[in-house]
């Protein structure tokens, strides 16, 4: 019964969300607004100082919330990202992944930096203040949600999709969670003009 239910709520949630994307593109036809993902940021990096969205004009980059305590999306994804971008050889040697924890509260610049040591080194960790990962949400049009665990803890749900931005800062597209890995090769390859 309990599945039923939540077969039936997710579908609920989708089938609005549906909705609302469907109705976002009717009333912004031709405004470009509802492409506009993504905006400035200075955040802490876990290898010191910070970074600046400002500096990477001139250069493609990725942009991917999660959180050092996901089970399976975070790693994976960047593992996936890792193996990418060490297929692309020279063509990424510039190309910058951020990583952008969602759970700023336990994800230190230390952890961070721990966690983000096992893959590619062009995969940047970054740690926002709560205030800036409000608006970080906002700009790039991301969800996350903090959601109680049956011991006491949490874990947090989020956007699984890698943001992808080009040379000129703007957005790009995305790579999706289960979209297969020719497909994300393909997308990394045309926004590095390759």
């Amino acid at each position: 019964m309990r599945i039923v239910a939540a077969a039936a709520l997710a579908i609920v949630l989708v089938t609005g969300a549906a909705a609302w994307y469907g109705a976002s593109l009717i009333a912004n036809r031709g405004t470009g607004s509802v492409f506009d993902i993504g905006g400035p940021f200075v955040l802490a990096s876990a290898r010191g100082g910070t970074v600046d969205s400002k500096s990477l004009a001139g250069k493609p980059y990725a942009v991917f919330f999660g959180f050092t305590h996901c089970p399976e999306v975070c790693p994976t994804t960047l593992y996936d990202m890792s193996n990418s971008l060490a297929g692309l050889g020279d063509a990424a040697k510039d190309f910058r992944v951020f990583f952008i924890t969602v759970d700023p509260a336990r994800d230190t610049l230390a952890a961070m930096k721990d966690y983000v040591s096992n893959f590619d080194p062009r995969i940047e960790a970054l740690v926002p203040s709560e205030d800036q990962l409000k608006q970080l949400a906002s700009d790039f049009r991301v969800y996350y949600a903090k959601v109680p665990t049956s011991d006491g803890s949490y874990t947090m749900d989020h956007t699984a999709s890698v943001f992808l931005f080009g040379r000129d800062g703007r957005f790009a597209g995305t790579l999706a969670y289960d979209e297969p890995a020719a497909t994300k090769q393909a997308k990394l390859k045309r926004l590095l003009g390759g």
